[in-house]
């Protein structure tokens, strides 16, 4: 599995696949936490619909990760990697012109 990733992502070592797989469960975790408090600051309940919620959670998640991710990679070393990602990432939202 390793071997896979250090290929797909260009790395060159597996620690550098450990460090990266890190930063992913961190930035998602952390991005779960800005969520909560979000919702919490907006009154957000359980019995709020979900046409408030779901919006909501996209429009507060989605950037959040976005910004995390670059944020632990670049404490954790790793800001190479996730800039290529990113803009890999992005890239595949924006239409080719034919």
């Amino acid at each position: 599995m390793f071997d896979r990733l250090k290929k797909k992502w260009k790395l060159k070592s597996n620690f550098q696949v450990v460090i990266i797989l890190f930063i992913f469960s961190i930035t998602g975790s952390a991005a779960l936490y800005v969520r909560k408090a979000v919702f919490d600051l907006a009154g957000i309940t359980d019995a709020t619909s979900l046409w408030i919620k779901v919006p909501l959670y996209i429009i507060t998640v989605v950037p959040a990760y976005q910004i995390l991710f670059l944020l632990f990679a670049s404490l954790l070393g790793q800001f190479r990697f996730a800039w290529e990602f990113e803009k890999k990432t992005f890239s595949r939202f924006i239409p080719k012109k034919k």
